[in-house]
């Protein structure tokens, strides 16, 4: 296949050397479809093999580079059929040694007497006494003197290109293997791919960008990460630090964050038809349907959400705000603001319980307003949602909360014009944009509870407004949380039923439904049954998991809520869930297992009425060190976003968040951990650029073909 400068990067590997069709069908599954793909797929580590140890002075457990000369081989039978030992023996000024490669006869067509050859190995005690590599990488050589004389290569022929020396005798890159492509094949096609690679390669970033900040092109970055010169400082190879290293990775944050403003660019050319105003009688419409009086970050945070409801471009915020900090109080007079403009309103919850909730809720607190309040849910009738969805299209419905059913096509609105999300990252991204779709360019407000980190609210929300609360409403008693091990497990029970006997409610978490082969995890439905029956015999004890129909959990859940139950067994389906004011216990199993932030919204489930309320951390005697740091953040503080922070730390993006759901980015090359101050640098380059006399249009049409691809299933919608 002809492979021309520009297009060379876009070249599908099966036409690679040491590819082909089959090979390329195994990095397919890899999501390695183009030499762009390959060269992005960095090694994991690195290994200098560039210093030679005299056979000499080798000890035993000793892994080294050797360099010597074939003396003698051989090839020989074992008892087990079919399995040979092909052996040979080396030499060098200062001794000589064995090496024996397995079941690999093919190697005495490799090797011959007299070759000087490279081998890295580990040195062990053979049987007999003396030394020998087994299954050492090697290289074959002719003429020693002359092939590593590499100092002498000039600069236009890097060392990295020095045929004969890939896999020993150099700083050797390690990669993870690709299903059957083991890291030395993948070093010999990466190899190859580079060699390939065209001088006038299009890079990127502006070249005007790589002179202020004195980084390399992007050809010299992927020689030097691939196959790094010898001398290369290793230990900042292994970290990411290198020059080119640190160049891809700024490259693809740059990008990624000059997609996200490129999209807010195009979102704010749009005009809203109705642009809200806010007067004197919607100020007091507002003083009236507030229960309470707001904090002072609960103000803030409408003040900005009011603000961008009154310009004429769509808002697209997210309100983030620790466990119970009132979030749906902010939600309520945007909503109110919005209906009292004659525009509609949907709010989306991610379970009909939840979604109840909201409804009985902003119904009772907008009674006397003058507005309706609609409810549409899958477990609805076909009447009542037929019903439903003609006050919606005909205007008679002014707020209407759901589930998921408010993104099907069917539901019409006369004159949507607020959308507001609620526990955002249980919905994906094109979710979202769904129910945007439905309405008159409508302004978005998403909410969470799960505290963002400011790298992550860079990334996965780059192209949204945030606003903060961080107090909590007055009243909210703090939870006293403790970590207790399982041989104290009799003092929790009897603090539960204390509680239970004095009229309060208690929740019992397990991670796993079943016990499960491969990790000892508490059932809940074993926990139900041993509670039920041998622990609080006298006592109401019910269970509710994921895999019950959502009417079912629902019939429990709120039966639960009304007093019908006293004792909750339950998986984390209620992390996101109802107000139960009346419960004052969250006993969670084997704690040490679940994520910081996840720990965090099981203990905002208690501590809302009263009451004072619990929080105990069971966990088993041998605790890793990772849990124990995590049990130990959790009750030493009750800051979601000092934890959400913690857990970013410890647990990274992906685990805490849920990659193909939350919008974090799917990056190639860059650690949204490791890499903060990179990220940072590109969020405020890529501002810099994008509002700069430079000129930008052909990396703006190159953002603007690639964006989608590089950074598939991500976004905040």
């Amino acid at each position: 296949m002809a492979m021309s400068p520009d297009t060379y990067l876009d070249t599908p590997l099966q036409y690679l050397k040491g590819v082909g069709p089959r090979r390329a069908e195994v990095f397919a599954q890899a999501e390695l479809l183009t030499v762009d793909d390959l060269l992005h797929r960095f090694p994991i580590r690195y290994e200098d093999r560039s210093c030679f140890e005299p056979i000499g002075s080798l000890k035993n457990g000793m892994t080294v580079s050797v360099m010597a000369e074939v003396v003698r081989m051989s090839l020989r039978s074992t008892r087990r059929s079919g399995f040979t030992i092909f052996e040979i023996q080396l030499a060098d000024a200062s001794g000589t040694m064995r090496v024996s490669f397995l079941n690999q006869p093919f190697l005495r067509d490799v090797f011959k007497p007299g070759q000087q050859v490279i081998l890295f190995g580990t040195a062990e005690v053979r049987r007999g006494g003396g030394l020998q590599f087994t299954n050492p990488e090697y290289e074959v050589f002719g003429d020693a003197s002359a092939e590593f004389a590499l100092h002498g290569k000039t600069q236009s022929e890097p060392l990295a290109f020095s045929e004969k020396h890939i896999h020993t005798g150099r700083i050797v890159p390690i990669y993870e293997r690709v299903g059957v492509v083991t890291t030395k094949m993948l070093r010999r096609i990466v190899f190859d791919a580079l060699k390939r690679l065209p001088k006038s390669v299009k890079d990127p970033l502006p070249e005007q960008l790589q002179r202020e900040m004195n980084i390399p092109d992007v050809r010299s970055a992927l020689i030097e990460i691939h196959f790094p010169e010898k001398g290369t400082d290793l230990s900042s190879l292994n970290s990411f630090q290198s020059p080119g290293q640190q160049r891809m990775i700024f490259e693809e944050f740059f990008i990624f964050q000059l997609g996200l403003r490129l999209r807010r660019r195009a979102r704010e050319a749009v005009r809203k038809p109705v642009v809200p105003f806010v007067d004197r009688r919607i100020r007091n419409a507002a003083i009236r349907v507030l229960p309470f009086k707001l904090t002072n970050g609960q103000k803030e945070a409408l003040r900005e959400v009011v603000d961008d409801m009154r310009r004429p471009v769509p808002m697209n915020r997210l309100l983030q705000g620790d466990v119970g900090a009132g979030k749906t109080m902010v939600a309520l007079i945007a909503a109110l603001v919005a209906m009292e403009n004659g525009l509609q309103v949907a709010l989306m919850a991610p379970t009909e319980i939840l979604a109840a909730q909201h409804f009985r809720n902003l119904s009772q607190y907008l009674i006397g307003s003058g507005f309706s309040v609609a409810r549409l849910s899958g477990g609805m009738s076909e009447s009542s949602r037929s019903q439903t969805m003609q006050a919606l299209v005909g205007g008679a419905a002014h707020l209407v909360v759901g589930t998921h059913a408010l993104l099907q096509d069917p539901v019409v609105f006369r004159k949507l014009g607020l959308v507001i999300i609620d526990e955002q990252h249980r919905f994906g991204v094109y979710q979202r944009a769904q129910l945007r779709d439905k309405g008159w360019c409508p302004d978005v407000l998403v909410m969470t509870a799960t505290p963002i980190p400011r790298t992550l609210a860079m990334t996965s929300y780059g192209d949204l407004d945030v606003s903060t609360i961080k107090d909590l409403p007055p009243g909210r008693r703090p939870v006293k949380t403790i970590a207790r091990s399982d041989g104290r497990r009799d003092e929790v029970y009897r603090l539960i039923h204390q509680e239970v006997e004095a009229g309060r409610q208690a929740y019992v978490v397990c991670p796993l439904v079943e016990e499960s082969d491969k990790v000892d995890l508490k059932a809940a439905k074993q926990t139900f049954d041993h509670l039920a029956t041998s622990v609080f015999p006298n006592h109401r004890v019910g269970l509710v998991h994921g895999r019950l129909k959502e009417s079912e959990k629902d019939r429990i859940m709120l039966g639960f809520v009304a007093g019908e139950c006293d004792i909750l067994v339950s998986t984390t389906v209620i992390e996101i869930g109802v107000d139960v004011p009346n419960a004052t216990v969250m006993m969670v199993e084997q704690s040490e297992r679940f994520g910081l932030a996840q720990l965090h919204q099981l203990r905002g489930r208690v501590g809302r009425g009263k009451f004072d309320s619990h929080c105990i951390l069971m966990h088993g005697r041998n605790v890793s060190d990772l849990g124990k740091e995590r049990l130990r953040a959790v009750t030493e503080s009750t800051d979601g976003f000092f934890l959400a922070e913690k857990d970013l730390e410890l647990r990274g993006p992906g685990d805490v968040f849920g990659t193909r759901q939350s919008g974090v980015p799917m990056l190639r090359v860059g650690d949204l951990l490791r890499d903060r101050a990179l990220m940072e640098k590109a969020h405020v380059e890529a501002e810099r650029w994008l509002t700069s006399d430079y000129d930008s249009k052909g990396l703006v049409s190159f953002v603007e073909a690639t964006w989608e691809e590089r950074f598939r299933l991500v976004g905040a919608g």
